[in-house]
């Protein structure tokens, strides 16, 4: 695990000094390095031994183990042991308290969008694909497919799209003619696919040309949203 994380648990760490301080999103393979292990179970407890699920939610595997030096299975006891990994049960011999510090992962079977960039006003998600809320949530929710790219179809981009006219849209142009997707899935791809420095040029050109007092303050909106995440890398 990433040393300068576990330090932020270590009371005895040197105080740090520093100016200033800059949050970002952990990227998944940050994530992946702070993490002990993957999590692929939902159970916590076990009813009947009342030890913690292995890969569940409290895995002593993962998380380390429920007693100070004593692996889950008993075979190795105390502090002689330090540092030794069970073969039996694959739990560290070491301090029950690494269980406040250690991190797991859940590898995720299909792209989620995160509450904090859909929900929060004014909604980031919406603010950079340029769609309101409620269509975004439509496409999440499984309402309605999106058009994320029309090829040589009467259909435009961003469009929705209901199961009945994504039917009718298929049996008129060809299921190869054009993409339409539903679920985070499809939010996913679209943001992947946008160019922020060609956007961000576009808005600073359609803010300098227009007049209108509430187009420059979208304009400016999404601008700040895009150059954020230009920023953050």
């Amino acid at each position: 695990m990433n040393q300068e994380v576990m330090n932020l648990f270590n009371p005895q760490a040197p105080a740090q000094v520093f100016d200033s301080i800059r949050i970002s999103l952990a990227s998944p393979e940050k994530i992946l390095s702070w993490s002990f292990g993957e999590i692929k179970k939902p159970e916590t407890i076990n009813y009947r031994t009342f030890k913690p699920e292995r890969d569940g939610l409290f895995c002593a595997r993962i998380f380390g183990p429920i007693k100070d030096y004593e692996c889950l299975c008993g075979k190795y006891k105390r502090m002689k042991y330090k540092g030794v990994i069970c073969e039996k049960c694959g739990v560290e011999v070491t301090l029950s308290r690494v269980r406040r510090e250690r991190m797991g992962h859940i590898e995720l079977a299909a792209p989620v969008a995160h509450i904090w960039f859909l929900k929060s006003l004014p909604s980031r998600i919406g603010t950079l694909l340029d769609m309101t809320l409620k269509d975004i949530e439509r496409v999440l929710y499984f309402e309605n497919y999106i058009v994320t790219e029309p090829g040589l179809t009467a259909l435009k981009e961003h469009q929705l799209l209901s199961e009945e006219e994504y039917m009718i849209a298929v049996d008129e142009y060809g299921e190869d003619s054009f993409t339409a997707m539903i679920g985070a899935e499809a939010i996913h791809d679209l943001l992947a696919g946008m160019d922020l420095e060609k956007i961000a040029g576009d808005l600073r050109s359609e803010l300098a040309s227009t007049t209108s007092e509430l187009k420059q303050k979208k304009f400016l909106k999404r601008l700040k949203v895009v150059e954020n995440f230009m920023e953050s890398g």
